[in-house]
């Protein structure tokens, strides 16, 4: 086998990307204080063709040279909004009849592999500060809440690899309705 070079790719333009369907998933960052991370997520959603990120409380927004650093430009095709509280993005979102899964530990919570995507449903993923999760007010907002089964002897992964977990997960899961 030969890697593939940058130029056999068929990457889309930062015009087609804006122009193409979107995958149903909103992005919610709740209180991120890593740039990396947010970064990271960025460039995620812009993989998945995410249709937007909410960017709430004290996450940073682009443009920021460390946020650029890992997001390489996704920052510019992803469609991003700042709000200073994340409880006011679940409440606009429930009202638009998004579906809003909070993912973290809790109690009752549906394992990532048992949760079941629906046909014609848009989801919102919130995703939570490093140290202190998801707050319990957002969790209580959400209509679900999802959790990443882990077996090791840590009990939480870094936020963005949660994030590119659960992306793929519901991308793989939402592309069998033929939605993407």
């Amino acid at each position: 086998m030969r890697k593939l070079k940058n130029s056999e790719l068929d990457r889309l333009s930062i015009e087609d990307f804006k122009n193409s369907k979107k995958t149903p998933l909103i992005i919610v960052l709740d209180n991120i204080r890593s740039l990396n991370n947010i970064g990271s997520v960025f460039r995620t959603s812009d993989a998945f063709l995410i249709e937007k990120i909410y960017l709430c409380g004290i996450t940073a927004k682009p443009p920021h040279k460390d946020i650029h650093k890992t997001a390489l430009g996704s920052t510019e095709t992803v469609a991003w909004e700042y709000a200073e509280n994340t409880l006011d993005i679940v409440k606009k979102l429930k009202a638009e009849n998004i579906k809003v899964c909070a993912i973290e530990q809790a109690e009752n919570a549906t394992m990532l592999n048992d949760f079941t995507v629906e046909a014609n449903t848009k989801y919102a993923l919130i995703f939570g500060n490093e140290v202190k999760g998801v707050s319990q007010e957002v969790v209580n907002a959400s209509n679900e809440v999802i959790e990443i089964p882990q077996f090791g002897t840590k009990h939480s992964l870094n936020i963005s690899v949660s994030c590119g977990v659960v992306i793929w997960d519901m991308f793989s899961k939402l592309s069998k309705f033929n939605l993407i």
